[in-house]
């Protein structure tokens, strides 16, 4: 299970959300952002925005109680406050990785963090090209320093080609690719399942995870868990979901988490 958490505003703790203990539940923290409170760039010295009920201490409480959690910081996300974020070229990107290592290595310190979720979603028109170096070096360094042990991308519809580049040349350090699905705004499972061939063609089959995102875009309801049958059905192995987010949950006793943990534990490819 992966779990965006934090990043709307809403007083959300990791206390209300169902774990089941037998499935590995990875909370992502949204965001931490190279940039400060302005939205002015920092040159990859990134800051945690996430809301402050997702304190240290609760990620320290929520891993001890349930030993198979674990707790990403995703980077940048849409936008802070009004101000939309875009990948930068940094003029010097041995500066900018030096400077992300560092102060996420800081992060992932004081907040008990495993690894990073890559979400830059707005780009360059004309030149995006130091992003697959900058992201792909850092999470090398990240994961051979052993601050973190796991990465994970979170492209869109919008953003694919970046991430293509990046996914091509570092996809051996990459995790999961947290595929956005609800951007593509299908509405049936038979939608679903045409978007996934197609993303699991682009990246990895084993490891795109579909998502869903909660009160929002593209196939909702039960008919989440219709598209997820279906692409057992026609062979995809469903390794895992993502959900867009704990905050909305809370609204609806977080159904959507509780029934895809147990679709994950009733699945004949798990």
């Amino acid at each position: 299970m992966m779990e965006y958490i934090g990043a709307t505003g809403v007083e959300v703790t990791f206390e209300g959300v169902p774990i089941n203990d037998s499935i590995d539940f990875h909370f992502i923290l949204s965001f931490a952002i190279d940039a400060d409170s302005s939205g002015n760039y920092q040159n990859g010295k990134f800051s945690p925005y996430w809301v402050e009920t997702l304190s240290p201490e609760s990620v320290a409480a929520i891993k001890s109680r349930h030993p198979k959690v674990k707790a990403l910081a995703s980077l940048s996300g849409w936008s802070l406050g009004q101000k939309v974020l875009y990948w930068y070229n940094p003029q010097d990107p041995e500066a900018w990785i030096s400077n992300a290592f560092s102060s996420l290595k800081s992060i992932a310190t004081t907040y008990h963090l495993d690894g990073i979720d890559i979400d830059y979603e707005n780009f360059p028109k004309h030149n995006s090209s130091s992003f697959a170096y900058c992201m792909g070096q850092l999470i090398t360094l990240l994961k051979n320093q052993s601050v973190i042990s796991v990465a994970t991308i979170a492209p869109f519809y919008t953003t694919v080609p970046p991430y293509i580049d990046l996914f091509s040349k570092y996809g051996a350090v990459i995790d999961y690719v947290n595929y956005q699905f609800y951007t593509d705004k299908v509405k049936n499972p038979g939608g679903y399942l045409k978007a996934f061939a197609l993303r699991a063609k682009q990246f990895d089959r084993e490891k795109v995870l579909p998502s869903y995102e909660v009160n929002g875009r593209g196939i909702q309801g039960d008919g989440f868990f219709e598209a997820l049958r279906l692409l057992e059905d026609n062979g995809f192995d469903v390794n895992g979901v993502m959900i867009f987010s704990a905050d909305a949950s809370m609204s609806n006793g977080y159904y959507y988490e509780k029934k895809s943990q147990a679709f994950l534990l009733n699945s004949t490819r798990v």
